[in-house]
């Protein structure tokens, strides 16, 4: 049974979300990889994060060898989901009826804070909840408000700039100064067009989104395994990791990747697929 919304489409998105009009139901393109029957885990669905695409997690699908079919959605306003304009609960309802539950759903960044949305919204579709380099929003109003307007000029900047020249701005941000340029994947997130990029912010960005942080104890209460991940070097993902942990309870474990900073996914794709599956295998049923 779903949960319930904090208002309607996303706390904050205003404006934006009504200009957009309704969402296509069932537009999102995902691809899918193994074999979703047998009696193996269900399956691994992974969402990617602002600017890139379900192909950018081909690394840690290469370092899992297989060991559960992976769902790999493109989100929207991005790759083959380009054209589809949603905020981050629509797009909770978008993956609750593509992916068949309950599924081990990881998120990383945007990802995460919509599998975060996708967790409190349809609960029954969760078997475990990987969060990496996610927080559950901005709880103060003020700041909120703050990054709407700035996530507005990032739109504005793509639209006027086009991808490329977004993107070289975008990957030499002091967040991404760990992320080696060969690991980026910036030939994937070339094929993203600046209109999807630009709703996306003004959709899903984080000025978008309601915070979370009272609702986390949800799932907590729910005996939902989570596990938060974050780079060594993120401090302030870190903080953000330990704190979500501590408000969702002792279904949920704080866990950083050595070395790696906000993309650790990209960086440390061994470890991080090392991490996912050793976090599996403590919460599976028996």
């Amino acid at each position: 049974m779903a949960g319930p919304r904090t208002g309607p489409a996303d706390a904050g998105a205003g404006e934006g979300a009504a200009a957009y009009g309704p969402v296509p139901t069932g537009a999102l393109s995902v691809t899918r990889t193994g074999d979703a029957g047998g009696q193996g885990p269900g399956p691994l669905v992974l969402l990617h994060g602002f600017t890139q695409t379900g192909a950018s997690w081909a690394p840690v699908v290469e370092a899992l060898h297989g060991r559960f079919p992976v769902v790999l959605p493109d989100a929207p306003g991005h790759g083959g989901s380009s054209g589809v304009r949603a905020g981050l609960w629509q797009t909770a309802d978008l993956l609750a009826a593509a992916v068949a539950g309950p599924a081990i759903w990881v998120g990383y960044s945007m990802g995460g804070r919509t599998a975060l949305h996708l967790a409190l919204a349809h609960p029954e579709k969760v078997a475990a909840l990987v969060l990496v380099s996610t927080s559950a929003g901005i709880d103060d109003d003020v700041k909120r408000a703050a990054r709407r307007t700035a996530d507005e000029a990032l739109a504005r900047r793509v639209e006027s700039e086009g991808t490329e020249r977004f993107l070289a701005w975008w990957l030499a941000q002091p967040l991404f100064a760990t992320l080696p340029r060969h690991s980026a994947g910036l030939e994937d997130r070339l094929t993203n067009t600046p209109e999807g990029l630009a709703a996306s912010l003004r959709l899903a960005g984080a000025g978008a989104q309601g915070s979370l942080w009272p609702r986390l104890g949800e799932l907590g209460r729910s005996a939902m395994p989570v596990l938060l991940l974050a780079g060594e070097l993120d401090r302030d993902y870190r903080s953000y990791a330990e704190r979500m942990a501590a408000l969702i309870g002792p279904t949920a474990h704080a866990g950083t990747v050595p070395g790696a900073g906000h993309a650790c996914h990209l960086e440390r794709p061994r470890e991080v697929a090392a991490a996912i599956a050793g976090f599996w295998e403590g919460v599976a049923p028996v």
